[in-house]
């Protein structure tokens, strides 16, 4: 009923749960001081009781609803800034972490669902915080300050009273272990119905290519009726659950009345001080009532909060302080597996110097994982990766950042002007330097006529080409100066003069830096200083493209494929039938 891992999730949040349950303790307090004055002047009036005999416990009652008012608006007040405190925190938290991950993804959640349990995830969480926590605590309090306070007055309806209060807990934990099974599915349901909206939203434009959407329009409908009928198994364990509650409260308070009332009618209770007893019964059962009510919407927070935690458990990759100086980056003697189990890569070297250093190889080979590892996202079981003779794990994650550009087939491009997404990668370039950048990819003139640097490219590159998308991400990272470039299938998905102009750059960029570049094409690597050759994880060929081809082995075989394919589609081109 209590996670020890998410109380400890939200440091710093006790003291308030503490005052928020003192504040409560006290105006249930109160409640009881209100409840014997009202009484004491109902027995005064069977007595016929001068005027002046009602004056202490009217003015006592009096005083303790003034003070029990502003009490109810302190607690609200309480949780209310505790809920916000931790939402705070919780947002700072997941944002940190992940800025800590740095470039590397989380395998163990999706886009959507980061940003649903993150957003609402932590929503829930808040509730968890400012309501369960401190009605937990205040309902173990409540019960025994109230068994005090009756004890005194008549032991056994106490005693009753008292001995049916752990029937509600017992309730509660009846259904806890199945009550957390549909919270872990309901998460999960929400986040993979989540996760095919925004994909089929996303892949709009090819659904209706393909005439697909009615399909996918078929499946989001069944991720829908899941999540449909995942809600309405929860919503039906909260009903049962609070039938049960309900049941043991009435229940049990009903005894204890019933013992009062048998007190009075045996002789051994005075009927004024049954009548308290009666009044007060009820209490004895509300707050872990409260608690039950509560607990469904703890256990809806506990489920996001497991995935919040697990996200902040993730172990970011090792970074040291040193600072990097220029020289070769080395992958020497690396193993690499993601699941502990199959070798992506294995007892792999290599070395990247000035020049072009090309890494090929049929998908699934290893290309992406040794991106990974030079972006610093990954780090190799075995092995170790270098710059300058120097380990990841002893240089500053922001001084290799420094050196480092990365262009992609996706390579994101901000809904900023132009100007602005040239100073993401560099705070104080000029106008000239851009403008120097874009005319080397041929993106100068384009710029001027539609805007100039103010122009603003729209979300996701959509006022763009991707030809032009490519190049506009070259030119940032040309600008940004820095002397390690990987350029992975940068020229993936566009037009050849893009990809010519690209590659142009690429070559010229070689003169000063270290230049590695991932391709499907081989002919973009013709003229590459070293080429690797990977399959299976493992660097089968190394050399130059001349070296490669004169041993005819596997990337001669898969160049000579290629080639003829790129001829035998030009020749069908040519023809016009295309």
């Amino acid at each position: 009923m209590l996670d020890k891992d998410l109380f400890r999730l939200a440091r710093g949040s006790g003291k308030y749960v503490a005052l928020a349950v003192a504040v409560s303790v006290v105006a249930m307090l109160l409640n009881l001081a209100i409840t014997a004055c009202i009484c004491v002047i109902i027995a005064l009036s069977a007595e016929g009781a001068q005027a002046d005999a009602y004056l202490a416990p009217a003015l006592l009652a009096a005083a303790g609803v003034l003070l029990r008012v502003p009490a109810g608006i302190a607690v609200n007040r309480i949780k209310a800034r505790l809920g916000a405190k931790v939402k705070k925190e919780l947002r700072a938290k997941t944002y940190d972490k992940i800025l800590t991950l740095g470039v590397r993804t989380t395998e163990e959640m999706s886009m959507a669902g980061l940003t649903q349990v993150s957003m609402e995830g932590i929503e829930q969480l808040d509730l968890y915080y400012s309501t369960y926590l401190p009605q937990f605590f205040f309902s173990m309090i409540a019960p025994i300050v109230l068994f005090i306070t009756c004890v005194f007055i008549d032991w056994r309806t106490a005693v009753v009273l008292i001995a049916c209060v752990p029937l509600i807990p017992v309730s509660i934990v009846a259904v806890s272990k199945y009550a957390k099974r549909i919270f872990a599915k309901y998460w999960g349901k929400y986040t993979s119905m989540g996760d095919g909206f925004l994909d089929s939203v996303q892949g709009l434009k090819e659904l209706k290519i393909f005439k697909a959407d009615d399909r996918y329009h078929e499946r989001m409908n069944e991720k829908a009726e899941e999540f449909r009928k995942i809600t309405m198994k929860v919503l039906v364990m909260q009903l049962a659950s609070t039938t049960i509650m309900d049941l043991v409260a009435f229940g049990g308070a009903g005894a204890g009345i019933a013992l009062a009332i048998s007190g009075v009618v045996n002789g051994y209770l005075d009927p004024f001080k049954a009548l308290f007893l009666i009044l007060v019964a009820v209490e004895f059962f509300l707050p872990l009532r409260a608690l039950g009510s509560a607990f469904h919407v703890a256990m809806n927070g506990a489920s996001a909060g497991k995935k919040i935690k697990a996200l902040l458990d993730a172990k970011p990759p090792v970074w040291g302080k040193g600072e990097v100086k220029q020289g070769e980056v080395k992958l020497e003697d690396v193993t690499f597996s993601y699941d502990g189990k199959r070798d992506v890569l294995k007892n792999v070297d290599m070395v990247f110097g000035r020049g072009i250093t090309a890494i090929v190889g049929e998908s699934g080979s290893g290309k992406s994982t040794i991106v990974g590892l030079i972006t610093g996202a990954l780090r190799p079981q075995k092995g170790r990766v270098s710059v300058a003779g120097q380990s990841f794990e002893d240089f500053g994650r922001e001084s290799y950042y420094s050196h480092l550009s990365v262009v992609s087939y996706n390579t994101y491009i901000f809904n900023e002007s132009v100007r602005d997404n040239f100073r993401l990668a560099k705070k104080d370039v000029s106008d000239e330097a851009i403008y120097a950048a874009l005319k080397k990819v041929n993106l100068d003139v384009f710029v001027r006529e539609s805007g100039g640097l103010d122009k603003i490219i729209t979300e996701d590159a959509g006022n763009i080409s991707g030809g032009q998308k490519q190049r506009l991400a070259l030119a940032v990272n040309l600008a940004a100066g820095k002397y390690i470039y990987v350029f992975d299938e940068a020229t993936s998905n566009i037009d050849i003069e893009s990809e010519a102009i690209i590659m142009d750059n690429i070559r010229a960029l070689s003169q000063s830096a270290t230049v590695i570049v991932i391709s499907h094409r081989l002919e973009n690597v013709v003229r590459a200083d070293n080429i690797y050759y990977l399959k299976d994880g493992e660097v089968r060929e190394r050399g130059t493209h001349d070296e490669l081809c004169k041993e005819k082995g596997e990337y001669s075989a898969l160049y000579n494929t290629q080639k003829q394919l790129e001829q035998g589609y030009m020749q069908y081109a040519k023809g016009g039938a295309l």
